[in-house]
C-alpha cells in the first residue's frame, strides 16, 4: 500500500514539472514572432541542430517597425521563362520570375523581382504563393549575411503589402543540411531593412 502512495506521489510530482514546462510562455510580441519560436522549439518543424534546439529560448528579432509594413506597386511580368535558382547545395529547384514589386523606403525607391516555386505550388494552399528574398543594408551587421525571405501572395490588383516585420532566414542559418536559395543580387534593398528576424545568435 505503502508502494502504490509513493508511486502516486511521484507521478503527480512528474506531472507537476511536465505541466509547468509545457505552460512556459513562448516568447514573441506579434502573431508572426511566437509562431516562428513555437515552431523552432517543436523538433518535428524545427530546422535546429539538436543541441541547440535543446537549450533554444528564442530568436532575436528587430522590433517591430510599421515603416516596414509596405504598400508597394505589384507589376505583372508574364512572359518569363522558368528557371533553375541556385542554391547551397547541387539542388536546382524551378522558380519563374513572377513580377516586380516597387516601394518606398528610407527615402528611397526600391524595385525587387517577386518570384513563384513551380514545385510548391502543386501543393494545396500554395497555388497562389510568392517568394521574395531579398538582400539589404543589415546583413552581417545584425541580420544574416546571406540575406532573408519573405512570404506574399498573389495580390488582385496592382498593389501589393509586404511586411519585412515577417522577414526570416534561410533555414541553413542554422544547419548546414539544409539547401537554401540564394537570394539574387538584384533583389538588393539599399537601405538597412531593420525588421524581421535578426542572425542566429546575435544579440
Amino acid at each position: 500500500m505503502i508502494n502504490i502512495k509513493k508511486a502516486t506521489i511521484f507521478l503527480l510530482i512528474m506531472c507537476a514539472i511536465g505541466c509547468k514546462q509545457n505552460k512556459e510562455p513562448v516568447l514573441g510580441v506579434t502573431e508572426f514572432q511566437k509562431q516562428m519560436n513555437a515552431d523552432f522549439k517543436d523538433a518535428t518543424k524545427s530546422p535546429l541542430k539538436e543541441k541547440d534546439r535543446m537549450d533554444f529560448k528564442g530568436l532575436d528579432f528587430f522590433k517591430f517597425d510599421s515603416t516596414y509594413v509596405v504598400t508597394a506597386k505589384f507589376v505583372r511580368t508574364p512572359d518569363e521563362k522558368p528557371f533553375k535558382m541556385k542554391t547551397t547545395t547541387d539542388r536546382l529547384p524551378n522558380y519563374v520570375k513572377y513580377g516586380e514589386v516597387e516601394f518606398q523606403l528610407d527615402g528611397k525607391s526600391h524595385r525587387l523581382n517577386i518570384y513563384q516555386n513551380l514545385d510548391i505550388i502543386k501543393d494545396e494552399g500554395y497555388e497562389d504563393y510568392l517568394f521574395l528574398p531579398f538582400l539589404d543594408g543589415t546583413n552581417g551587421e545584425g541580420s544574416y549575411a546571406g540575406g532573408r525571405y519573405v512570404e506574399a501572395r498573389i495580390p488582385e490588383g496592382d498593389s501589393i503589402i509586404i511586411d519585412f516585420n515577417s522577414a526570416y532566414n534561410p533555414y541553413c542559418a542554422y544547419n548546414d543540411k539544409y539547401s537554401c536559395p540564394i537570394v539574387p543580387r538584384e533583389n538588393y534593398v539599399d537601405a538597412p531593412v531593420k525588421a524581421g528576424v535578426k542572425a542566429f545568435g546575435k544579440h
